[in-house]
């Protein structure tokens, strides 16, 4: 008898080749994510840019968001604005104690916590509040995939949803912005007169010897564009998900963080830039 002749096993079949290998192209590296998404997002930014002069303009969702925006964040804003105003004020007031200029102390805590203070507290507030609510909510209609039901009904979900969102963060923005900046500054005045002993004429005529209006028109300028870009960045994050509702919470959380570095730095150019076009009143 013959022995049987072996089994050779079947042969795997080759893998699939991915568009770019097809067609002869490199796959892009994983190094050139950053950048692709950075394009992404400034492209949303100019769609929505553009999206808002268009009809027609969803009035209910805006005024739906605006109110849940300004509920969020106004009382955790007039309760976080009082420490900072007093801080500063205190600050303020020992360093001009120690250089003998205490006249100038209330003029220049109100222009820390206008310029700089008031802003801040205001988007990071409204990026860590009402941002996060807007990318889950984006993020979650994402992953049941009706935002791509709306694009098959010819419903332009950046129109749709994410202007209103957009334009509710810069409303909300400038008028706490407004709110947080008189709240801080009698927070800086209570501390400064009441636990410094400083004198209240002195702390009142201060401000017309430092602060002039443009002081006052650069934190609402900033207070604006910090708005929009908390929208802007949890509107994007909410669009993108990764990995189902696991990475809905994912995308909240990386809204945030990538929100509040942007605020940090886009405050530093504006404040240099201010600083350089606007001369110091008396300068």
């Amino acid at each position: 008898m013959t022995a049987p002749l072996p089994v050779r096993p079947p042969a795997e079949p080759a893998p699939e080749k991915t568009p770019q290998e097809a067609s002869g192209q490199r796959p892009p590296s994983r190094l050139l994510a950053p950048l692709r998404q950075t394009g992404q997002l400034f492209a949303l930014a100019l769609a929505v840019s553009r999206a808002i002069f268009r009809r027609p303009f969803q009035v209910r969702e805006f005024i739906e968001q605006f109110w849940f925006v300004a509920s969020v964040t106004i009382l955790p804003a007039a309760l976080v604005s009082i420490p900072f105003g007093a801080v500063i004020a205190l600050q303020v007031g020992s360093l001009t104690e120690q250089l003998g200029a205490q006249s100038f102390t209330g003029g220049a805590s109100v222009l820390a916590v206008i310029q700089q203070a008031s802003p801040l507290i205001v988007a990071l507030l409204i990026a860590g509040a009402a941002g996060s609510a807007i990318c889950a909510d984006l993020g979650s209609r994402k992953i049941r995939e009706e935002l791509d039901a709306m694009e098959v009904m010819g419903v332009s979900p950046v129109q749709r949803l994410v202007v209103p969102r957009v334009l509710a963060t810069m409303s909300v923005a400038v008028l706490l912005n407004g709110l947080v900046s008189v709240v801080g500054t009698l927070g800086g005045y209570f501390f400064n007169v009441i636990m410094q002993g400083g004198t209240p004429g002195a702390y009142l005529a201060s401000f017309s010897a430092l602060a002039q209006l443009p002081d006052l028109y650069v934190g609402e300028l900033k207070a604006l564009i910090f708005g929009f870009i908390a929208g802007i960045v949890a509107a994007y994050r909410g669009l993108n998900p990764r990995g189902g509702p696991k990475g809905v919470g994912d995308a909240v959380n990386q809204s945030v963080v990538i929100t509040f570095m942007l605020l940090f730095a886009v405050n530093m150019v504006l404040t240099a830039i201010y600083l350089q076009i606007v001369p110091p009143k008396g300068g």
